[in-house]
């Protein structure tokens, strides 16, 4: 049962491509749940299998999501793009009334999510103009940014007016002797807004007991929704290995339905190889696995480390897309996974990556993973202060 008297939380999460902001997003709303009544804005389709935390109250908005051109889509059948907009701002202007939020919590706004600013900018502005005192609104930021834009100097410097204009404080969810957000964000400018890098974010797990690894590869691409051409050339360059290892590919809940259908062709009959569309825990599967091949999104990579399986990353990456890559890269100079760049992603160098992976040992990576509960204890104390701060105003007046 909610505490009714804790203070509310508004979370605005647009997941548009993956699942990993919204499976992050979660689990942060979690954590929120001990100090907050957390009312959570999803903007994006709800994936089978993601589990969504008990202690929130989620409203789905109409969802919308992006195409490979970064176009605004709508994902509901019923609604086109400009109805689904106008839906959504009724909808989150209802949400600000109804909780009159203490705080407001934004997912990657404004360092992202730019075409959706016609919503967020508005939400912004009625919860700091709600009665009882203006909320407390901040940014909830994952590790490293993209920063390849063909205009990025422009992006990050409207990024940085706009945090100082709207914007209390930004929680950074990663460790900080890892990826600080200097090293991927650079306005002009130094941005006024207080940081917070609050550790790395994941889900809770119940301990679980060692299982002993299997024979097989496994082969994921987060949400799956870019992970086609993975899987294709995992099947390929397992042909080419020396002895080929059985392979679970778990394709995911956004792989689209035609890729979905082709890869179940493909594979029919074909002895030693597995196709699944979802799992549950995929760090119980990486578990379970001799080894890893995926992609390297926040989640994914987290989820590799957490499982201490022997991995290579093929991070997804586009003219404008980097990320992935940056993560990548930092994590296999930690000596905690492999790395083939998706420049190499074809059947023979995958295959000879392979072969340096079955003999490959990971070294554990120090990063500190309980972001989730620290950034939850950092917004309750900065509200607190807000608090006790007016008060004292008050008294003093």
């Amino acid at each position: 049962m909610r505490d009714s008297n804790l203070p509310t939380l508004l979370f605005y999460c647009q997941h548009s491509l993956g699942i990993g902001h919204l499976t992050r997003s979660f689990a942060l709303a979690q954590a929120l749940s001990q100090h907050f009544r957390v009312v959570f804005l999803n903007g994006g389709r709800l994936p089978p299998g993601v589990p969504v935390p008990a202690a929130i109250e989620r409203i789905d908005l109409p969802p919308l999501g992006m195409d490979d051109g970064h176009t605004v889509v709508s994902r509901d059948g019923k609604l086109d793009v400009a109805r689904a907009q106008a839906e959504r701002r009724r909808l989150i202007d209802d949400a600000v009334r109804r909780t009159r939020p203490a705080v407001l919590l934004v997912e990657l706004f404004p360092f992202g999510r730019k075409k959706f600013a016609g919503e967020i900018l508005p939400m912004i502005r009625a919860a700091r103009q709600r009665s009882g005192g203006a909320a407390l609104v901040a940014c909830s930021l994952r590790d490293i940014l993209v920063d390849a834009r063909p205009d990025q100097q422009h992006h990050d410097d409207r990024a940085r007016w706009l945090t100082d204009r709207y914007f209390d404080a930004v929680v950074v969810h990663s460790d900080a002797a890892f990826a600080r957000l200097q090293d991927s964000f650079h306005p002009a400018r130094p941005m006024r807004t207080p940081v917070f890098h609050s550790g790395y974010v994941i889900p809770a797990r119940e301990r679980a007991a060692t299982v002993p690894r299997g024979e097989h590869l496994l082969v994921s691409a987060g949400g799956g929704i870019v992970g086609d051409t993975l899987f294709r050339t995992a099947l390929a360059a397992r042909e080419l290995l020396a002895r080929p290892l059985p392979l679970r590919i778990v394709a995911g809940p956004f792989l689209p339905e035609p890729q979905w259908l082709a890869l179940q062709a493909q594979v029919a009959g074909v002895p030693g190889v597995e196709l699944v569309r979802h799992v549950p825990d995929m760090v119980a599967e990486m578990r379970r696995a001799r080894a890893s091949i995926s992609q390297c999104g926040y989640n994914t990579a987290l989820d590799l480390v957490v499982a201490g399986v022997p991995a290579l990353v093929v991070p997804y990456e586009t003219v404008t897309e980097n990320e992935q890559r940056g993560r990548a890269e930092k994590l296999a100079g930690l000596g905690a996974m492999l790395c083939l760049p998706a420049g190499e992603l074809q059947p023979q160098p995958l295959a000879r990556a392979i072969e340096r992976l079955l003999a490959f040992t990971p070294q554990p990576a120090a990063l500190a993973l309980d972001g989730a509960q620290r950034s939850a204890a950092w917004l309750a104390e900065r509200l607190q202060s807000r608090h006790t701060a007016q008060e004292a105003a008050c008294a003093t007046n």
